[in-house]
């Protein structure tokens, strides 16, 4: 029984109203009162006499002073049922959930998903969220009383009838079934959040619940989450032999006045015939909504069912239990629990060790175990994934940069390297300036004896899920080395950098495993995207090699599995440009033979604005310094263009222009040139 001492009354009666499917007319109709008694009640506006009150209580099941301490009971287990979704009155017809087949079917995928939902819903950004994964295998009575629990009788029927052996899903099912009769086994997969925000929001409205629920492609979530499809919840689903996935949430804000125990089952099939009813395919297993022509809602369920149906929660912080049933590996044509095990463990440590480290002074992102049973007897004890022991190396970076204790050059094997890579960050369409981030990069020397691939560059962003891995290739002289590519919001809280996260995450595919041109990107952001994304590519490769270069003159006595990393000599400063000076220079020869250029300006410390000529000339085989002039000129961010100079804005650090040059003033073809831009001090600013 839950009480809710305090609460108006009218909202009290409200609720259980609607939780048992009374209307407002029919109450005054028991009751012989009018309608506008009962309105009056619930509005607040009045409150019914004593005796009225007591009709109330019994009216509704209640006991007697229910209605003083506001306390209902959870709802009946006796009342729960399916409800099977009916086939579209048009003839349509769904043979199966397309969001199931944007992803490789296997648990290492479904821990990548299921763990960066639960980051992007971490309810205390003080607290690390809590993933627990716990696969259990049931067999005889204890699996006779889960099914009575889960009400299988009531399901048999329809997953027979979806088992068509002549389609993909169909056969997934038979199979299904199949081993369930012939091995009278069955093994559920629980994956546990905590510190996370639960499913909240009401039934079928905007909200977590009716997201995961009730809709596909609904992520519900902030535009600096890892996730943006809704996709990823579909991995639940398609673990599942069945596609049937169980949950209970505890909420970290009220609906209906409670917060514990919110359960609910949905059921995934393709459409399919039963005698003569047709049927969609979704199915949901709750208590009978009577205001939506008998479908089933969510329901508060007692200890006793939440116990009968292994989805009983750790402790009551918030969060959501999600309950695979019949869960398997198709990767490794079902898995043992063992293989299970440790695909799980893999899935979670390959996508999210950087999320798992903490800094002297900040707890880490994430934390997550991994624990195997059979019929409550433990098969493999819960291990914590541990990410200094599945990725040493990377670990030690993201520690070093969180600690600060990162260096301009590496003077020993453990030492973490940090440099900048430069991004930028068109403009939406319609509003804001393009600005340039600074991307942080981190290279380290690979520990012996480490498992990973050497000469590796991973990109994370946000919660710091990895995103790319991609080859850098051998740099000649050096040792094996790892490199961490820090971008967007990773690199720490500011409006840019948010800024920053956004454009990436528009470029990312579905499953979260590049940085590319994605319509997301062409809709949102003005012309060139996708040229900005391919400079950052190529500067992050670039940068990588060069950070892992080995330095000069490294003594005779240093130990030849450290040379070519070690400089003896104390780090120098960079010190700061004295006037602006060129950063980096892009372009292309245009098919009408012109040069179109992007330079980046360093600038010089200060408040006075600084006015420079940009000098273009040509450098070929036979001598440099041609000059050449300019058919274009526009300013990108940190600068305006006045009269064909560059004024570059007080106070900024960096400066982008772009040009064209003049194809008539070219000295020699473009095509047979190099193009070198420099700058010339101006007349004196206004």
């Amino acid at each position: 029984m839950t009480v809710h001492e305090g609460e108006p009354f009218g909202v009290w009666l409200g609720r259980q109203l609607r939780r048992r499917g009374v209307s407002q007319a029919e109450l005054a109709k028991e009751l012989d009162v009018t309608r506008a008694a009962v309105s009056a009640w619930i509005t607040g506006r009045a409150e019914p006499r004593l005796e009225k009150i007591e009709l109330i209580e019994r009216f509704l099941g209640l006991s007697s002073g229910a209605s003083v301490t506001r306390a209902e009971l959870s709802d009946s287990a006796d009342s729960l049922g399916w409800y099977h979704r009916p086939a579209h009155r048009d003839g349509g017809r769904e043979l199966g959930n397309a969001a199931a087949y944007a992803f490789d079917s296997d648990l290492a995928v479904l821990a990548r998903e299921a763990t960066q939902n639960s980051l992007d819903e971490r309810f205390d950004p003080e607290r690390p969220v809590r993933v627990r994964y716990v696969l259990h295998e049931l067999t005889g009575e204890r699996l006779h009383r889960f099914l009575k629990a889960l009400r299988w009788d009531d399901l048999r029927e329809h997953l027979h009838a979806a088992a068509d052996p002549l389609r993909k899903t169909g056969r997934i099912l038979r199979n299904g079934l199949q081993d369930l009769a012939e091995k009278d086994s069955l093994v559920l997969l629980r994956i546990d959040d905590y510190n996370a925000s639960g499913l909240t929001g009401p039934e079928y409205g905007d909200g977590r619940f009716a997201a995961v629920v009730r809709r596909q492609l609904d992520s519900h979530k902030s535009t600096t989450a890892g996730g943006s499809f809704g996709l990823g919840k579909a991995t639940l689903w398609a673990s599942s032999r069945f596609g049937l996935v169980m949950m209970h949430s505890t909420l970290s804000e009220t609906y209906e006045g409670q917060r514990e125990r919110r359960l609910i089952g949905r059921l995934d099939l393709p459409w399919h015939e039963l005698g003569d009813q047709q049927y969609a395919g979704p199915a949901w297993l709750g208590v009978p909504d009577r205001e939506r022509d008998g479908t089933s809602r969510s329901w508060w369920a007692d200890e006793r069912t939440v116990e009968e149906l292994y989805l009983s929660r750790g402790s009551d912080e918030p969060g959501t239990s999600f309950l695979v049933v019949g869960a398997y590996d198709a990767a490794t044509e079902g898995g043992d629990l063992e293989t299970m095990h440790e695909n799980l463990v893999r899935g979670v440590a390959d996508n999210f060790w950087a999320s798992m480290i903490a800094g002297r002074d900040s707890a880490p992102m994430l934390e997550a175990t991994v624990e195997s049973l059979r019929n409550t007897t433990t098969v493999r004890p819960e291990e914590r994934v541990d990410p200094h022991r599945h990725q040493p190396s990377r670990s030690r970076a993201v520690r070093a940069f969180l600690n600060g204790e990162t260096v301009e050059r590496i003077t020993d094997a453990e030492a973490v390297l940090q440099k900048t890579v430069p991004l930028t960050v068109p403009p939406v369409k319609g509003r804001s300036k393009a600005f340039e981030h600074e991307a942080v990069l981190l290279v380290t020397p690979m520990e012996n004896g480490e498992e990973e691939r050497p000469n590796r560059l991973v990109c994370m962003r946000g919660t710091r899920m990895i995103v790319m891995d991609r080859a850098v290739g051998e740099v000649v002289g050096t040792p094996p080395f790892q490199a961490v590519l820090l971008a967007g919001l990773a690199v720490g809280e500011s409006e840019e950098n948010a800024a920053a996260e956004a454009f990436l995450r528009t470029a990312e595919p579905p499953d979260h495993n590049d940085w590319k041109q994605t319509d997301d990107l062409t809709a949102t952001y003005a012309r060139g995207a996708a040229t900005r994304l391919r400079e950052f590519r190529q500067a992050m490769i670039t940068m990588t090699r060069a950070a892992a270069r080995p330095t000069e003159g490294p003594p005779d006595e240093v130990p030849e599995a450290l040379r070519g990393l070690l400089d003896l000599d104390p780090p120098q400063p960079n010190p700061a440009p004295k006037h602006p000076t060129v950063k980096s220079l892009t372009g292309e020869v245009r098919p009408d033979g012109a040069w179109q250029i992007r330079a980046v300006v360093r600038l010089p410390e200060g408040v006075d604005p600084w006015i420079m000529r940009p000098a273009l000339r040509f450098g070929t085989l036979s001598g440099g310094g041609l000059p050449a002039g300019w058919a274009e000129l526009e300013p990108e961010f940190g600068c305006e263009v006045v009269e064909g100079r560059l004024r570059f804005t007080p106070g900024a650090r960096t400066a982008a222009f772009r040009g064209v040059s003049d194809v008539a003033s070219h000295p020699v073809a473009a095509n047979l040139a190099i193009a070198e831009v420099d700058l010339v001090r101006g007349e004196s600013a206004p």
